[in-house]
């Protein structure tokens, strides 16, 4: 877990959130600062903390919210190093990918898209949401890169003869289609 202040001598508190999810992380971050605004805490969740804190705060709900925080991403470490659905497979910690036993190579990019994807199976992502997830927010939401990720990612990984698991929601985004 990480409890973080947004205040920080070096670099923004709002920037190590956002820096850490961009690559990936996925520890429990806790932000604890004297930020009290209804803005500042919007966007500290908007950028990847789970939980947020303002001071002056009782020690007794700071135990409270760890301990909320090490339930929920309890589950999540169990089975976190190895995705699987269907059967693709991505193991987080080699960075490798595998459909039905054979290798694909991805960039990382089209690994985080995947990861994302595949982090809640059946979930529909919209275009932002992706963007936002996968290249921060600095990039124009109206940009296609997306679309061109996703269309790389189908010709790795639902190659002919397999049934596709990367789908289309009109209007709405993107997801992989849920094991069952």
């Amino acid at each position: 877990m990480i409890i973080l202040d947004l205040m920080l001598p070096d670099m923004h508190g709002y920037d190590v959130c956002q820096r850490l999810r961009q690559e990936g992380q996925h520890t429990p971050i806790l932000m604890l600062t004297a930020m009290d605004a209804l803005e500042d805490k919007i966007k500290g969740i908007k950028i990847g903390a789970d939980d947020y804190l303002t001071k002056p705060f009782d020690f007794d709900e700071l135990l409270v919210r760890i301990e909320a925080l090490f339930r929920r991403s309890h589950n999540f470490a169990q089975s976190s190093n190895v995705l699987k659905v269907s059967d693709l497979e991505l193991d987080r910690e080699l960075l490798e990918v595998k459909r039905g036993g054979e290798a694909i190579k991805l960039t990382a990019k089209e690994l985080a898209i995947l990861e994302l994807l595949m982090g809640a199976p059946g979930r529909v992502f919209s275009r932002t949401r992706i963007l936002n997830q996968v290249w921060g927010y600095s990039e124009d939401p109206l940009t296609n890169v997306v679309d061109v990720y996703i269309a790389r990612l189908r010709r790795k990984i639902d190659t002919k003869g397999r049934d596709p698991l990367i789908e289309t929601v009109r209007g709405h985004g993107y997801r992989l289609k849920a094991a069952g």
